[in-house]
């Protein structure tokens, strides 16, 4: 196979292996050096360089695969990014009391963040803690390049403060996950009514008389994953239940390309992480007033205003993938 050296360096999922066969073409020149100062090093020579043309073979093939693997993905990539609909969800980690209250901010900075965007924002569900935080919490945004914008939010936040609720002033550390869900319009993704599994109950809150006293809140569970979903605020159980159907769609969509890319994760690590919920991706220190993003080593401060929704250079800085020299 004969690939562009430079090309293939330009592109963070294969420029690793890329300066793999640039080392092999090294080493191959070298050896053959030594072959021609000294003839009677051809066996050793010989086995050298089949040891190198193998390594070489191994190498493409996994350049090869990446490469196509990126062209099947590209139309569907290109769709995700114009997606202008998006299922938020926000979910308290470790830390107790103060995790719930984090997630709280989180999912407050991000409504504020779609009114200054001119987004739409709706709850789906929500869950609280006594002190008013969100143990977990669903939420659509609809408008322009939302996904395209939102898309790296995903993972999981971390907040190093003094709790309001800490008697002796120490500071706490307290985690809370956040998964940013495209909703496509053109589903990608069909789910076999017989794995499915629905309950029904009373929501509570806003919605009027129709919503607290008949059964219109809807938890839809897929019995093969397990995965669960819940939808509280439409007016209708019949609403609830197309809600929570299309977010689940959405989950087990995103649950299939993540297992898809574990196949190519070994190479190398997006530079921007690997948009697993489970990756930390981001630390708010409000003692030394500074948000960090681990995944492009940069931080930015003025706190209080971040968390007001002024993310947008965040977002920008992470859509660029400019890295910076800070891990903290």
């Amino acid at each position: 196979m004969n690939f562009d050296l430079d090309e293939l360096k330009k592109n963070h999922n294969t420029s690793y292996l890329a300066g793999i066969l640039e080392r092999l073409d090294k080493e191959e020149i070298e050896i053959r050096e030594m072959l021609t100062k000294d003839d009677t090093l051809k066996e050793m020579v010989d086995g050298e360089l089949k040891s190198i043309q193998e390594q070489r073979e191994a190498t493409e093939k996994q350049i090869q695969d990446i490469l196509n693997n990126y062209e099947l993905n590209a139309t569907k990539k290109k769709e995700e990014e114009m997606a202008n609909e998006v299922v938020l969800e926000v979910r308290a980690g470790a830390g107790g009391d103060e995790a719930s209250l984090f997630a709280w901010e989180l999912a407050h900075m991000y409504e504020l963040f779609s009114t200054i965007k001119g987004w739409q924002w709706k709850t789906n569900y929500e869950s609280k803690s006594e002190l008013g935080g969100y143990k977990e919490a669903s939420f659509e945004i609809k408008g322009k390049d939302v996904y395209k914008m939102m898309r790296f939010e995903t993972g999981v936040h971390r907040v190093q403060r003094i709790p309001a609720t800490e008697k002796n002033g120490r500071v706490h550390t307290s985690t809370a996950s956040v998964a940013v869900l495209p909703i496509r319009k053109k589903v990608l993704f069909e789910i076999n009514p017989a794995d499915l599994e629905m309950e029904y109950s009373r929501s509570g809150g806003k919605g009027g008389q129709n919503v607290n006293k008949v059964e219109t809140a809807v938890r839809l569970i897929h019995k093969p994953t397990g995965l669960d979903v819940r939808s509280t605020n439409e007016r209708s159980q019949l609403a609830n239940r197309e809600k929570a159907l299309m977010i689940l769609t959405a989950k087990l969509q995103q649950l299939k390309e993540e297992e898809e890319a574990k196949k190519y994760a070994g190479v190398r690590k997006d530079q921007i992480g690997t948009g697993d919920r489970s990756e930390k991706i981001r630390t708010y220190n409000f003692s030394q007033d500074r948000v960090t993003d681990h995944r492009i080593k940069k931080s930015w401060h003025n706190l209080p205003k971040i968390m007001l929704g002024y993310i947008e250079e965040i977002i920008s800085a992470l859509q660029s993938g400019e890295t910076g020299n800070e891990e903290e």
